[in-house]
């Protein structure tokens, strides 16, 4: 399909320009400072370590929050960047942040056929936003941050 193609689609279809617009550009930013900054300099912007947020939330947010999952997904499903469950995590903490939605991000591991597999979810509530719930998956919890409120 051509570039006007999807265009054209994309104006006439997507019920949430802005969101999906803001999801693309949050998660090109993401890739590059994961690619380019240090470590270190990045923990100290993915919000407030060792802290979660409660596990209750009012139903509009949980709207927004299934809306902002539907939005990353599609988005980081076709970016020609590599956007695994970190860049989706942050693309989606971000968003949420800037409605006043407060959220956990959960770094976790577990071993895989002798490897050692990493891994990035959100919780909003006790919804599971992207990266399904990593703990029901075998993930051990390594860090969680409580989101930064804009």
């Amino acid at each position: 399909m051509g570039i006007i193609a999807r265009g054209y689609r994309f104006i006439r279809y997507n019920e949430h320009k802005a969101l999906t617009l803001k999801a693309w550009v949050l998660s090109a930013r993401f890739r590059f400072q994961m690619l380019y900054e240090d470590t270190a300099k990045l923990n100290k912007k993915w919000g407030i370590e060792g802290e979660e947020t409660p596990e209750e939330a009012t139903l509009d947010e949980y709207r927004f929050c299934k809306r902002v999952a539907y939005a990353v997904n599609q988005v980081c499903n076709k970016t020609k960047w590599e956007s695994k469950c970190l860049v989706r995590a942050l693309t989606a903490q971000r968003l949420m942040a800037e409605k006043g939605i407060e959220s956990t991000m959960y770094l976790g591991c577990k071993e895989l056929d002798g490897k050692m597999v990493a891994h990035a979810w959100i919780r909003v509530g006790r919804m599971y936003v992207t990266g399904g719930n990593g703990t029901a998956e075998g993930y051990g919890v390594v860090a969680k941050f409580k989101s930064r409120m804009k």
